[in-house]
C-alpha cells in the first residue's frame, strides 16, 4: 500500500504537471515545473540546443537514458480577423471531431486569455449536416472580441500558443484522475517520482533522465537529446492507449485501465529489443506487477529516435494507459501510476554493466 501521505503528494504532483501548459515549442511552464521537482535529485541538470532537461543520477556504469516529453497537444494562433476571431493552427495529432465546442486558454503577452471553438447553432443547421464533421479549417477561437483591437488590447496574436482548458480532477472519489495532456505528463510524473526512490536507492548506473521536446510534432527533442547523452540502453516512458471502452476493436490495442502498466511489442514507429523486453517481463514478475503486452498500430514515440541514436540502442517504449488520448479530457489510473514506478525502479537496479553488455550483444 501507498502510504495516505505520499498518495496525497503524487496527486499534487499530478494536478501540477497536467495543469501547466506547454504545447511543442512552447514548453517553458512545463520545463520550470520538471525542473524544479528534478532538482533535488539530480546530481546535475543541463539542456540540450532543443530545450528537452537532462538530468543525471550516478556517476558511473553504464548510461541509461530514461525519456518522458514534456510537450502536449495544443495549437498556434494562426491570424486575427477583423470581427476579433482567431484561427488556429494544431500542433501534433488532434482527430478534427475533437476540436468543435471546446475551450482553450491561449497563453499571452499579459497572461492566459480564455477562448472556445464555437459550434453553429442546431437551430439553423440543415438535417443533412448534423451529423457531418467540421473541418479544423471551418473553426475560430472567439475571446469574446468584438473586433481586430479588443484582441491586441489583451495581449494575444498570431504565435501565441494554445493549450485545452481541462483542469486536473479526481474522477469522482475514484482512483481516476480526469485531466488534459497526460500523453505524456503521466510519463513526466513517473519520472519525478523514480529520482526520487532511487535517490536513496542503490543502483549500478549513470541514469541519465531526459525530458524532451516537440515530440508531438515529429519526436524532434528526442533525436537532439539522443545527440547528447548517447545512451548505452534506453527506455522511453508514456502514455498507453486503452481499448476498454469502444467495442468491436480488439486488434487495434489490447490495454484496460486499472489492468496494470503495459509494454509496447510493437508500435509504427519502433520495434523493441527483444532482451531487453525479458527483462522488463522479469522485473515486473518480480515486484508481481500484472504486465499489459500491447502491439498497436498509428502510434509513434521517442524510443524510435533513441533507438536509431549512438550507432543502434537497445530500447523499449512502457506505457502508464490512458483513456481519451490527444483530447481535452484523458483518464489515467493511480494503480497503474505505481506500478509503473515499482516496475522502473526494479528495471534500473537490474541493468549492471554486465546485463547491458549482454542486452547489447548479437553475436550469433
Amino acid at each position: 500500500m501507498v502510504p495516505v501521505a505520499a498518495q496525497d503528494r503524487t496527486i499534487e504532483l499530478l494536478r501540477q504537471l497536467a495543469d501547466a501548459p506547454g504545447p511543442p515549442g512552447f514548453e517553458e511552464p512545463i520545463r520550470k515545473v520538471m525542473v524544479d521537482q528534478m532538482k533535488p535529485y539530480a546530481s546535475a541538470i543541463t539542456f540540450d540546443g532543443m530545450g528537452s532537461i537532462i538530468a543525471t543520477q550516478g556517476s558511473q556504469g553504464p548510461r541509461i537514458m530514461v525519456d518522458a516529453h514534456m510537450d502536449e497537444l495544443g495549437g498556434v494562433v494562426r491570424r486575427v480577423t477583423p470581427r476579433g476571431l482567431l484561427t488556429m493552427q494544431m500542433l501534433g495529432g488532434w482527430l478534427d471531431q475533437a476540436l468543435v465546442d471546446q475551450r482553450w486558454i491561449i497563453v499571452g503577452s499579459k497572461g492566459p486569455v480564455h477562448a472556445v471553438t464555437g459550434i453553429r447553432d442546431v437551430h439553423v443547421v440543415p438535417p443533412e449536416e448534423r451529423t457531418r464533421v467540421y473541418s479544423r479549417d471551418s473553426l475560430f477561437l472567439d475571446v469574446g472580441a468584438k473586433d481586430e483591437a479588443e484582441v491586441t488590447a489583451m495581449g494575444i496574436g498570431p504565435g501565441d500558443p494554445v493549450v485545452p482548458d481541462a483542469p486536473f480532477t479526481v474522477l469522482n472519489g475514484t482512483d481516476n484522475y480526469l485531466a488534459k495532456g497526460w500523453d505524456d505528463r503521466v510519463g513526466c510524473g513517473v519520472v519525478i517520482e523514480a529520482m526520487r526512490r532511487l535517490a536513496t536507492l542503490p543502483h549500478p548506473n549513470q541514469i541519465v533522465w531526459t525530458i524532451t521536446t516537440q515530440e508531438e510534432i515529429g519526436l524532434r527533442g528526442a533525436h537532439t537529446a539522443a545527440d547528447v547523452v548517447k545512451p548505452e540502453l534506453a527506455i522511453a516512458i508514456e502514455g498507453g492507449i486503452t481499448g476498454d471502452v469502444f467495442p468491436g476493436h480488439p486488434e487495434e490495442t489490447q490495454v484496460r485501465l486499472g489492468a496494470g502498466p503495459g509494454i509496447f511489442l510493437y508500435d509504427s514507429s519502433a520495434l523493441p529489443n527483444r532482451k531487453l523486453t525479458a527483462l522488463v517481463k522479469a522485473a515486473a514478475a518480480e515486484k508481481q506487477v500484472p504486465l499489459q503486452l500491447d502491439v498497436v498500430q498509428g502510434y509513434g514515440d521517442d524510443s524510435a529516435e533513441l533507438q536509431k541514436s549512438n550507432g543502434g540502442v537497445p530500447t523499449v517504449n512502457l506505457v502508464v494507459p490512458i483513456r481519451y488520448t490527444h483530447s481535452h479530457n484523458g483518464i489515467m489510473n493511480r494503480r497503474d501510476f505505481d506500478q509503473m514506478v515499482d516496475v522502473l525502479v526494479a528495471l534500473l537496479q537490474k541493468l549492471d554493466a554486465a546485463t547491458v553488455a549482454r542486452v547489447r550483444d548479437f553475436t550469433p
